[in-house]
């Protein structure tokens, strides 16, 4: 489907600079409109943040930098077969993921007077790659009279993530993979779901992954180095899970699926044992992205809005619909909250199919949309056992 073309304006147009516009921000209220980043000429896929810079990637296979808070471009840079599906960022290194099914690995170094994003890498590395081919051992099969060396994805890449030192991709291919950032090397690659992976998030030593089997699975280290299977969180049947994200030290998690809602799940006792505490019918179509603000929760769907929750207080789960946003012309696929402190709230990018990379204003003090007849408190009801590795 080919969406209209947005109407773009740059900060330096008819729309000022977030940080000059949030001068008049007052500390309670609803979300604003900031701006419309103009430079990309396919659908934004992802997000990420980078230090002092946010980073946008589209299917046209380009990467644009934004220095924050002005957002004004900074750099264009990204090379690869396919789409840009994925962004990650740690220390002076981006990691971007593409539907080459390869991660492109680049080096932030700071010159006299700009930074240059350089490509250092590919992975598998040629290093990592010549070590094993030889070796028929080391082959998988990926579908029929066809294989493949374990260390390389047999389908796009959806998704990255970087935590302690270890770099995790997760693709269609239904394959986990875990990557060492010191050198580049491919330690681990599990069959981590039945359909394919949509979304994942490290948080202190444990992973979350979303998949399109309806499922979101923990996986932290076993007892020889490697990760193991540490519970499975359900989703309703034949809904995709397409994205994730974790709170509360890790035992709070919300995933989004493909029928428009919303679950949580908080984690019990050293058991493991996790219970569905929320159950949230939230948008009209699928919900394609989330992010966490502290308190807050943003849901990104494809029926082009955006919907701003609430955590309940007391680490209940629950959440509480603040407000929706309006202003995509094509689904939103990606959301990134900026810790930046903007008159009393925070920055909210998104990212939609209509090739637009749009900028928002959440205050702290969200003063609730209510509307005639609608329920704005949702708990979940029922309890789910998990499996232990």
């Amino acid at each position: 489907m080919v969406y209209p073309e947005p109407t773009i304006s740059t900060p330096t147009d008819d729309v000022r600079p977030p940080s000059d516009a949030a001068k008049d921000l007052p500390r309670r209220g609803t979300h604003r409109p900031l701006a419309v980043l103009s430079g990309h000429s396919g659908s934004v896929t992802c997000l990420a943040l980078c230090g002092e810079f946010l980073l946008s990637a589209s299917t046209a296979n380009d990467i644009i930098v934004w220095q924050q808070p002005d957002l004004r471009r900074f750099a264009a840079f990204g090379r690869g077969d396919g789409s840009v599906k994925a962004l990650a960022a740690a220390g002076n290194r981006v990691f971007t993921a593409h539907q080459d099914r390869r991660i492109r690995v680049w080096e932030v170094s700071r010159g006299r007077s700009e930074n240059a994003f350089r490509l250092i890498a590919t992975l598998p590395t040629k290093r990592d790659y010549l070590g094993r081919c030889l070796k028929q051992s080391n082959y998988v099969q990926t579908r029929r009279n066809h294989k493949k060396l374990w260390i390389e994805h047999a389908d796009s890449i959806s998704c990255l993530a970087v935590s302690g030192g270890l770099i995790y991709s997760g693709s269609w291919d239904k394959t986990l993979k875990v990557w060492r950032v010191s050198d580049l090397k491919c330690l681990e690659s599990i069959k981590a779901h039945d359909d394919a992976i949509n979304g994942l998030v490290a948080h202190k030593g444990e992973v979350f992954t979303a998949s399109a089997d309806g499922k979101i699975k923990v996986w932290g280290r076993g007892g020889g180095g490697g990760h193991c299977l540490k519970g499975v969180l359900q989703g309703h049947k034949e809904v995709s899970m397409n994205s994730v994200i974790v709170c509360e030290e890790g035992r709070l998690v919300y995933g989004g699926g493909s029928d428009g809602g919303l679950m949580g799940w908080r984690g019990e006792g050293v058991e493991g044992e996790w219970g569905v505490v929320c159950d949230v019918k939230a948008h009209k179509m699928a919900v394609l992205c989330v992010c966490l603000m502290g308190e807050f929760v943003c849901s990104g769907s494809a029926d082009r809005t955006i919907g701003i929750w609430k955590r309940e207080g007391g680490g209940c789960g629950g959440l509480v619909r603040l407000g929706s946003i309006n202003g995509h012309e094509g689904p939103v696929k990606c959301l990134q909250g900026s810790a930046y402190s903007v008159g009393g709230g925070f920055l909210l990018y998104s990212g939609g199919l209509d090739r637009s990379l749009r900028v928002w204003w959440v205050p702290k003090e969200y003063e609730p949309e209510k509307q005639e007849g609608e329920v704005q408190n949702w708990k979940g009801l029922s309890k789910e056992c998990v499996l232990l590795c």
